[in-house]
């Protein structure tokens, strides 16, 4: 379903991948998403817009195992890979898990899910430049 605003369109689009830093954390998770057939990812660099983390990273799985699987694989690659411990929310029902990874925050949704809450254009909205 695409809104009749044509910014609210724009927003909503895919954002291409940023170029990621070989060794970094942002591209472990990039790579260990796609590893996992993570469905249209989507990396948001968040510097200048919120302290949280310099990227949020959004992802699809299709079904609540999938992306159980994901959040659980990441935590484990990223702990392997020297990142420290993540902390991951919403695990059981994994409709939505939340997987904090210190830099880069991770969202894992089920699609109904991920359009009904549509993070993206919330995201996007500090592109448009109003000030």
């Amino acid at each position: 379903m695409t809104p009749n605003f044509p910014e609210l369109a724009q927003a909503a689009a895919p954002l291409p991948l940023p170029q990621t830093q070989p060794g970094s954390l942002h591209a472990l998770i990039i790579q260990s998403l796609d590893d996992d057939q993570a469905q249209e990812l989507v990396s948001i660099p968040l510097e200048g817009k919120s302290s949280i983390a310099d990227h949020m990273v959004i992802a699809s799985g299709r079904s609540t195992r999938q992306v159980a699987a994901m959040a659980q694989k990441l935590a484990e690659r990223i702990k392997h890979g020297g990142f420290g411990h993540v902390r991951i929310e919403g695990l059981p029902a994994a409709d939505w898990v939340l997987v904090d990874a210190g830099d880069v925050v991770v969202h894992l949704f089920r699609p109904e899910v991920r359009s009904f809450y549509n993070l993206e254009r919330m995201w996007a909205f500090g592109d448009s430049g109003a000030a």
